[in-house]
């Protein structure tokens, strides 16, 4: 019989003028980046918190504190990389995950598909297993007035020797 865990992640993170955009590990050029103690990356650190949950293994602030400078501008697709191997270690593997962002700006249409592209290269999954949805908060609370990005990400992991 083959096991399964499902873990739930949240980020979410203001705007920042003087920083470049990243998201799911693709910079978005001539967008105003996103404040964080790393790179900022909202949508690899939910991912990361979701794989975490689903293995048991604590969360993102556990593994990488702010409180660290070794993490400082940090780019958090290595931190992924990371949570990867601790979670194959772990006795797991991902199955699928299902991302969604919730912003104003900037259009995410544009870039969904080569966000997938690159989550699923370092997953080690194929892209048809990675969901990213943008979404707005249709002009309600902060994330509505433009502030910032929050982002909601779910990830199945696969038991490898059960």
């Amino acid at each position: 019989m083959e096991a399964f865990r499902i873990g739930f992640g949240y980020d979410s993170h203001r705007f920042e003028e003087g920083r470049r955009l990243v998201l799911a590990g693709v910079e978005l050029p001539g967008e105003t980046g996103l404040k964080g103690h790393s790179d900022a990356d909202v949508v690899v650190h939910a991912l990361i918190d979701s794989m975490l949950g689903a293995a048991a293994l604590g969360d993102i602030g556990s593994h990488f504190p702010d409180t660290d400078d070794r993490w400082r501008g940090a780019d958090s697709t290595k931190l992924l990389l990371s949570v990867v191997d601790e979670v194959d270690k772990a006795g797991w593997s991902v199955g699928n995950v299902d991302i969604t962002i919730i912003c104003e700006r900037p259009k995410l249409r544009p870039h969904v598909d080569t966000m997938r592209t690159r989550l699923a290269a370092l997953l080690g999954v194929p892209a048809a297993c990675v969901s990213l949805k943008g979404k707005t908060n249709e002009k309600m609370d902060d994330v509505g007035a433009g502030i910032g990005i929050e982002v909601h990400a779910v990830c199945l992991l696969k038991g490898k020797n059960q």
